[in-house]
């Protein structure tokens, strides 16, 4: 990674003078990340969506709009001094990881939150249009990080043909996308504590030089059903507490927490969803990811051992608290030193955990990351409650699990069946999104009026 000390740009109250200190930089970032600024702690490269402006015409460069954080932001306010974490907001203690065994309704942080342990907030900017496909994003950051503080800026591309909110993973500034893209997006993470925050005056973003349009054309995404693995499932719980997105936790919440921000969906979207399937009830869940836990924050276990960000020595698709727990892996301790009680990979929003699937206590389940797959995709929307998955195409077919709002589906392939009046209308068109799991095309958002995948 490139290390470079920059003058910093012209800011109300802004520090006159700035000093370089050692930047510990995320493993994962490439070397045309650029962090600069004021600094004396720990700052990495990440991105979230934020209200940037447009890049420029000639450089193609653009700053994230750190000035004024919108709705899908959480836990950060700007101040004079840039933009900083909001002690009122960020990572509410009730907020991620309920531990296993908690049945109760807890208001305080649980073993396996990572609340105790850190504070964060992110904002999230709007994407941006370039005028041909990009592979790579670096970032320059004017940042102060006081010791035990970082900033994370990630990006990630959008893949419009797969869907109306279909999304590459999260990846550090500076590192490849998975696929090239036209419009990208940008998120800017900062970690604390309840008593010191970061602070960052000016995230500028740069797009790598536009490739010949011959290896643009012969790059494709290859189709996949999607990751799956075996995961203990806890039930998160702490109704009224705060994910990391910003969610409020309501009673029978449909969403799941993964501990990894590189799957984190924002504020009222499910870019990154999942299919939980329980055996022992032989119920499948569809939810969005809207926290990060349980025990960690930088375990993207379903992550080939080259990508992973941290444990990259573990099999791909075992959680490190799993590891901890059953093999005595980091002398049993998660990444905050705390002494792993359950082997967790996954947490569940209460509706998740007792509607869906139809659990009474923890138990494995087996976890599909539905953003890790290509082809058709669509979002779930509905008045309110989750949508019922049934094992066919009909409203008499029998319930075997449910779809929370806002999850991104993958589209198999359709048929016809019982004609439904929904959210988006009268069909009877039927989607199959699983093995047996069917939903009605009239609660989906596929951007397209008629079917987007073929014949069942």
């Amino acid at each position: 990674m490139l290390i470079q000390v920059r003058s910093s740009r012209p800011r109300a109250a802004l520090l006159a003078a700035t000093t370089c200190a050692l930047l510990a930089v995320s493993a994962t970032a490439a070397s045309g990340t650029v962090v600069s600024g004021t600094v004396s702690g720990t700052a990495a490269a990440a991105v979230v969506p934020a209200t940037g402006s447009r890049p420029d015409d000639a450089a193609q460069t653009w700053s994230v709009g750190i000035d004024s954080p919108g709705s899908d932001d959480a836990g950060v306010r700007a101040s004079d001094e840039g933009l900083r974490l909001d002690p009122a907001d960020a990572d509410d203690p009730a907020g991620p990881a309920q531990d296993a065994g908690d049945t109760g309704d807890a208001a305080d942080a649980s073993p396996g939150s990572t609340a105790d342990r850190e504070a964060s907030g992110q904002l999230v900017d709007e994407p941006v249009d370039l005028p041909s496909p990009v592979r790579t994003v670096t970032a320059d950051v004017d940042a102060a990080t006081p010791e035990g503080t970082s900033v994370l800026v990630d990006v990630r591309g959008r893949l419009a043909e797969e869907g109306p909110d279909t999304w590459t993973e999260w990846v550090p500034a500076g590192s490849p996308l998975p696929v090239a893209s036209t419009t990208v997006q940008a998120r800017v993470t900062l970690v604390g504590t309840d008593d010191v925050t970061p602070t960052v005056r000016d995230v500028t973003l740069t797009p790598e030089a536009a490739r010949s349009r011959s290896l643009q054309e012969v790059e494709t995404r290859a189709k996949s059903g999607g990751q799956s693995y075996r995961l203990f499932a806890t039930r998160e719980g702490l109704v009224g507490g705060t994910t990391a997105n910003g969610h409020v936790i309501t009673e029978r919440d449909h969403f799941v927490a993964l501990p990894s921000r590189r799957g984190l969906s924002s504020k009222g979207s499910g870019s990154y969803s999942v299919r939980v399937c329980a055996a022992s009830t032989d119920r499948c869940a569809y939810a969005p990811v809207w926290d990060v836990g349980p025990w960690n924050t930088t375990d993207d276990h379903w992550s080939p051992s080259g990508t992973r960000q941290s444990w990259a020595d573990l099999p791909q698709g075992k959680p490190q608290a799993q590891a901890a727990y059953q093999d005595g892996y980091n002398g049993g301790r998660d990444g905050f030193g705390r002494k792993v009680a359950n082997p967790a990979g996954i947490d569940l929003g209460d509706g998740t955990f007792w509607d869906a699937l139809g659990l009474r206590d923890n138990a494995w389940t087996t976890v599909t990351y539905l953003w890790t797959g290509s082809g058709p995709k669509g979002v779930v929307r509905t008045s309110g409650g989750p949508l019922t998955v049934r094992s066919g195409p009909s409203t008499s077919s029998a319930a075997v699990g449910q779809a929370g709002r806002h999850a991104n589906v993958v589209i198999e392939c359709t048929t016809t069946g019982t004609t439904v009046d929904g959210y988006y209308g009268t069909t009877n068109v039927w989607n199959r999104i699983g093995p047996g799991n069917w939903i009605s095309d009239a609660y989906v958002n596929t951007g397209s009026s008629g079917p987007v995948a073929p014949t069942c």
